[in-house]
Parts: structure tokens; sequence; C-alpha cells
């Protein structure tokens, strides 16, 4: 029972081993490729992840519960929207360290909508990007897309919760 638990939680990893040990046998140049990407990935994973893990540590500690759902709460109304946003806005880092920070905001009490708000703007509102985008795209063009952006996440993140909520 418990060999059925693991192959099955681990089920795309071994296809994935697999799928990797039957290249090296067609293609072996293709297999080095891809063992050499697959190191550099997690030796970024693992640079990026430990400060986050940190960072979060000291946010669950320092931060309590009423104070996040007092300013991102239910009843926060633009103002958690607005904190939502500019913490993903403000924040560094890849796309798969947001998702730790989400599971601190739910844990946190974050109304759904407000976690959903700082995913999506994690997402595509960086302020690193923008800036590049300027340089790249123009002011005119970012100015735009962003106001997009910003219209399109909030009600997203709306439009979720309440079928979700319609649903329960």
């Amino acid at each position: 029972m418990k060999i059925k638990l693991i192959l099955n939680r681990y089920k795309v990893f071994l296809i994935s081993l697999c799928l990797c040990f039957m290249v090296y046998f067609l293609n072996r140049s293709l297999y080095f490729n891809i063992m050499n990407k697959s190191y550099l990935s997690i030796v970024q994973m693992l640079s990026v992840l430990p400060p986050i893990m940190i960072i979060l540590g000291l946010i669950d500690v320092w931060i309590s519960r009423e104070k996040f759902v007092k300013y991102m709460g239910k009843e926060s109304g633009i103002f958690g929207i607005t904190i939502s946003f500019l913490m993903a806005f403000f924040a560094a880092g890849p796309m798969y360290a947001a998702f730790p920070f989400t599971e601190v905001l739910i844990k946190k009490g974050v109304k759904l909508s407000n976690t959903l708000i700082f995913l999506n703007a994690w997402c595509v509102s960086k302020f690193s990007t923008l800036l590049f985008e300027i340089s790249s795209l123009g002011f005119r063009f970012t100015l735009i897309r962003f106001i997009i952006d910003i219209i399109g996440i909030i009600l997203m993140a709306y439009l979720i919760e309440y079928f979700i909520n319609d649903k329960k």
C-alpha cells in the first residue's frame, strides 16, 4: 500500500526519468542537454528558495494573523487590494517563489480575492519588468498594458472568489 502511494505521488517524476533514460539511448547529446538544463534549474531554485523561506518564517512570526485579517481580510476593501498588489509589485524572484507566500497569506486569513490579486500581480506586474518594458517598448505601451493588467487582475480575482463562494 505504501509503495503504491509513493508511486502515485511521484509518477510524473518517474515517467520523466524513464523518458530521460530513453533519450539517453536514442540521442546522447540531447540527453546531456536535458541534464545540463535540469542541473541549472535546480541550482537556480536552490539559490532562490532558502532566502524566501527565511523571509516567510519571519513574516509568520512577526506579523500576527489579526493584522493580516485587519488589512487584507474580508472587510479590507480597496486597502487590501492595494497592499496585495504592492507586495507583489515590489517582490523579487521567479513565479514559483510566489506560491509559498500565497500559502502564508491563506494561512493568515487573507481574503481569497486579495490572495489571487497578489499571485496574479506577481506574474504580470512587477516593478523590474515594468522598467525593462518601458526601455524596450516605450512608456505609452507599458502604461496601457499596466492599466489593463491591473483591471484584469482585480476582475479575475473577484470573479473567481464569487464563483467559488457561489458553489459553497
